[in-house]
């Protein structure tokens, strides 16, 4: 990373960071930092809000207004934040097992009133910081330590998720394509109401090794020869589409944003 995007978004004094050798997490960070640096946002109009997890500790090391809050509940203090002062840009990071478990219900309910904050998965189909515990997205039959022998869950696909639900941006990317998570997370910020953006990433400490995987560098391999461009697998015919992971622009739609409905109450009175 360029050292001034480092001396202007990051807290220095916190760093280095905590995450393991391999992780994934430090990719997503940077494309975040990089797509608002990108976009000429002001840091003080700028509200990072994480959830726990591995991927919550990234606004701990964000020089911007930032929240680390409780299990789960991102999404519910993100609201709370946008409601009080709208010109925010609130920006949630959560990880897989904080946005999809304990956290669903306000994932659901967030992207259902379409209120303009973006959302950033960190999906490394696993709970990596409590020791290695299979999570929503753990692939069926994969394994993790409550789950020795391969978990029989079906597994959630987030983005179908967050567009059932009634987000109007859903994308997803992985860490083999920085500049992916960069465009998708800009578009993100831009978009005025619920905007999901999913990052598979890599945990080759707890999921990798548990599982097989190999090594960082196998893992991020792995999720490049395994993804297909939505543009791309839109023009296959059904019966080449296989299992790849489609990744890119899933979904965008409009329709009223909830912060904007809520004014609209105010100013009646």
């Amino acid at each position: 990373m360029p050292s001034e995007l480092i001396e202007k978004y990051f807290r220095t004094n916190f760093l280095p960071h905590i995450w393991c050798p391999g992780c994934g997490n430090g990719i997503v960070t940077r494309s975040i930092v990089k797509a608002i640096d990108n976009l000429g946002l002001n840091q003080d109009d700028v509200c990072i809000v994480s959830g726990i997890g591995c991927s919550s500790r990234a606004s701990g090391y964000l020089d911007f207004n930032t929240i680390h809050t409780t299990h789960g509940r991102a999404l519910a203090f993100a609201t709370g934040i946008k409601l009080a002062n709208p010109k925010l840009n609130v920006i949630v990071i959560t990880g897989d097992g904080d946005s999809a478990a304990i956290g669903g219900n306000h994932l659901i309910h967030a992207a259902r009133r379409n209120i303009d904050l973006t959302t950033i998965v960190f999906n490394n189909n696993i709970y990596g910081m409590t020791g290695g515990q299979y999570s929503p997205t753990t692939p069926t039959g994969d394994k993790g330590t409550t789950a020795p022998y391969g978990s029989i869950d079906a597994n959630f696909d987030l983005c179908n998720l967050a567009q059932a639900a009634g987000a109007t941006y859903v994308s997803r990317s992985t860490v083999h394509g920085a500049n992916m998570i960069i465009k998708q997370v800009e578009n993100g910020i831009k978009n005025k109401g619920f905007s999901f953006v999913e990052v598979v990433t890599t945990c080759p400490t707890y999921y990798g090794r548990r599982n097989k995987k190999g090594d960082a560098v196998d893992m991020i391999t792995y999720l490049k020869d395994n993804t297909i461009n939505k543009a791309a697998y839109d023009k296959l015919p059904e019966e080449k589409r296989g299992d790849k992971l489609v990744v890119g622009e899933l979904y965008k739609g409009e329709r009223p944003e909830y912060i904007e409905e809520y004014e609209k109450i105010i100013q009646s009175f």
